[in-house]
């Protein structure tokens, strides 16, 4: 099966030609034969961070609950991403990872990204300080044997958070740093451990200042950290995108962190034990402080390439650069013999068809 599309991005740039699709894999790309074609072949979007979606709040999902919110997400042209959970109670948690399904016929489930407990009690954000936890293995333990836990979050200043490092590092889980209060040198220790991302780039952690450049600073100078953003005009300024941007190309991860609101439109939601009002986009908790969004992947890769980012690289901060986080060789990318997750996209950077394992499973 031939995908009838001009262009194909393979490793960040975009190769004129058709793409071939064979038993479920990319068979072949930059076919030149043929007239009539038109629209960008893409990896399917990867997002490490999704609390919800379509009207679903993954803290609280069943198999059903997963299976609505991926129809929603492949509408998006999302065929892999992380459910997210934020802090919340132990037994809350790990009930919430029980839930996760196996398997699922839409967008590829890749593992759980833990939001927490480990945070720092001065940049919770809208998660509920109830639930926050100093450093604790055993509690860390009984997480990862509860689900398929993929990627965690925590804030590495905490007294023990380096020894979790250690540990998740050694179960085959990815780590990020955010909701923290951590200082440049603290943020280089947890980076030379082997922590290789910042969550929400400076959203819920020590703000930059010019003595004083805190994580943000740490992670934007080094070559080693993939830094996430989420570009939806709520949580960073255009201004403060351009700089991370112009600072960490080819290292930048977009992320949604949508929320059970996202693909509904205002109205009134929950992110966990958190309510959340979703007013113009805006999704906000009763204190007035952001609670997710309502982002998806392909307006946040339309947002970087507004502010002047070559399509091929915007479309690779949202594919390849977040898969490489989580050391996922199967996704994020085109190339041949890897499976054939594909979002094709019209000239306007709308979804024409989606597929995964080479199934059409969205098509205009």
């Amino acid at each position: 099966m031939r995908l009838g599309v001009e262009a194909a991005l393979v490793d960040g740039k975009l190769v004129p030609g058709d793409v071939e699709i064979r038993e479920g894999r990319i068979a072949r790309y930059g076919i030149r034969r043929g007239n009539g074609r038109s629209g960008i072949a893409a990896p399917g979007f990867v997002d490490l961070q999704v609390n919800g979606f379509g009207g679903v709040d993954f803290a609280t999902a069943d198999t059903a609950g997963y299976e609505r919110a991926g129809e929603a997400l492949l509408e998006t042209g999302v065929t892999a991403y992380l459910p997210t959970l934020i802090t919340a109670p132990e037994p809350v948690l790990v009930a919430a990872l029980r839930e996760v399904p196996p398997e699922s016929r839409g967008p590829r489930i890749l593992g759980v990204h833990v939001e927490g407990p480990f945070l720092a009690a001065a940049r919770m954000g809208t998660h509920l300080l109830e639930g926050r936890l100093d450093p604790d293995p055993e509690v860390l333990e009984r997480l990862l044997d509860a689900g398929p836990v993929r990627l965690v979050t925590l804030a590495p200043e905490l007294p023990g958070a380096l020894e979790l490092i250690d540990l998740l590092l050694a179960r085959g889980v990815a780590v990020s740093c955010g909701h923290t209060d951590a200082t440049a040198e603290e943020a280089e220790a947890a980076f030379d451990r082997g922590a290789l991302s910042v969550t929400h780039l400076f959203n819920a952690m020590r703000p930059f200042r010019h003595r004083d450049p805190g994580i943000a600073g740490a992670a934007l100078v080094r070559d080693d950290v993939v830094v996430q953003l989420i570009l939806d005009g709520h949580h960073v300024a255009d201004e403060t995108a351009l700089l991370v941007w112009r600072a960490a190309a080819g290292r930048l991860a977009l992320v949604t962190d949508a929320m059970a609101g996202a693909g509904q439109g205002d109205g009134s939601y929950r992110l966990g034990d958190v309510e959340v009002e979703v007013r113009g986009g805006s999704a906000r908790s009763s204190q007035d402080v952001l609670a997710g969004s309502v982002l998806t992947m392909l307006q946040a890769v339309r947002n970087l390439h507004t502010l002047g980012v070559p399509l091929a690289l915007a479309l690779a901060a949202a594919t390849a650069v977040p898969a490489r986080v989580v050391g996922e060789l199967e996704v994020g990318r085109i190339e041949r013999g890897v499976r054939a997750d594909v979002v094709v996209l019209d000239d306007n950077l709308e979804v024409d068809r989606v597929l995964v394992g080479g199934e059409d499973l969205v098509a205009a």
